[in-house]
């Protein structure tokens, strides 16, 4: 069974990353196999706009500890998975706060699920760049809104939720592992 993983990061007032969701997925039924969340101390302490997220009422045993500890951890989760493919929405954003994981493969949710030729539940109309990419409203939560149906669907801004969030959005698009390549 191949896997990969997903990732999210949640940011302080000062840009460092204040949390880290992961969860290991696999790569045939888009279906989450194993999850971590780690909060990252003393970063937390700093505060961020989604500080009110961190701890989340459906998160048992967030694994508080340092930076170094933290991305450690994760590397060898993932070589203990044999995993080398992270996925992430804006993976750009992920990857440059993370240079940690740096020798991993990065691929970019948002590369599929922002554009019209890709996501057939963007509706027909939307205003969009030359290149099909919707020109705003492409965040995780319009996404998912567009393909779920569910107008009432809020993001959390908790990184392991958020990171279920953007393999939900892998899953509902319905497209291999390989097209993101």
């Amino acid at each position: 069974m191949e896997k990969f993983v997903v990732i999210d990061t949640e940011t302080t007032w000062t840009d460092e990353v204040m949390s880290i969701g992961a969860v290991i997925a696999d790569s045939d039924t888009m279906l989450p196999l194993e999850s971590k969340y780690y909060i990252l101390d003393p970063e937390y302490r700093a505060g961020g706009m989604y500080l009110g997220a961190l701890l989340h009422r459906d998160i048992k045993n967030p694994i508080i500890c340092s930076r170094l500890e933290a991305l450690n951890n994760l590397i060898d989760w993932c070589k203990n998975n044999r995993v080398s493919k992270v996925f992430a929405y804006n993976s750009v954003f992920d990857k440059n706060h993370l240079p940690e994981l740096g020798g991993m493969h990065w691929f970019d949710i948002m590369k599929l699920a922002a554009y019209i030729q890709y996501n057939h539940k963007i509706p027909r109309g939307m205003p969009l760049c030359s290149t099909g990419r919707l020109k705003s409203g492409y965040g995780v939560q319009s996404i998912l809104r567009m393909l779920t149906g569910d107008t009432a669907y809020q993001e959390t801004h908790n990184a392991l939720k958020d990171s279920l969030d953007e393999l939900k959005i892998m899953l509902l698009l319905g497209y291999p592992v390989e097209k993101y390549i």
